[in-house]
């Protein structure tokens, strides 16, 4: 049977998932929210 407990003592991240995330976090990323208020202000001026 599968110590569970002792598996997470012995897990280490991969190096390459953590250069990834580093990557990943450090971009300014716009989402679809972030694109919405920008429509919402440019109408907004326009009136």
């Amino acid at each position: 049977m599968i110590n569970f407990e002792e598996e997470l003592k012995k897990f280490h991240p991969s190096v390459e998932i953590e250069e990834a995330e580093d990557v990943l976090y450090s971009q300014d990323t716009t989402d679809l929210a972030d694109v919405l208020v920008d429509v919402i202000k440019e109408a907004k001026e326009e009136e």
